[in-house]
């Protein structure tokens, strides 16, 4: 009966400590600093979502079509010199692959 009434007691200091602890200021600025920076990365990755979706439309509207009509320009080159080697005439530039 007596080992019962102690084990109660060590309970009861078990859970005042543990109250004790969570209630510390030091906790509840360690649980507000975590809050803060769970905040700050939410805010930082949603903006830099919208960066990468800026991005992402910007080069489709602008660059691609460089790059397919480049492509073009160079088909076309190539179909000029190739002409012109059966036609005999001299190749005025360097022919590559």
């Amino acid at each position: 009966m007596a080992a019962q009434h102690k084990r109660r007691a060590e309970g009861r200091s078990d859970s005042s400590i543990l109250a004790k602890i969570t209630s510390s200021p030091i906790v509840s600025r360690g649980k507000q600093a975590a809050s803060d920076a769970a905040f700050v990365s939410k805010k930082l990755l949603r903006s830099t979502g919208k960066a990468a979706w800026i991005a992402g439309t910007t080069f489709l509207i602008l660059v691609v079509p460089l790059i397919i009509e480049m492509d073009r320009e160079q088909q076309f080159n190539e179909l000029e010199l190739q002409q012109a080697s059966l036609l005999g005439a001299p190749p005025t530039g360097p022919a590559h692959k």
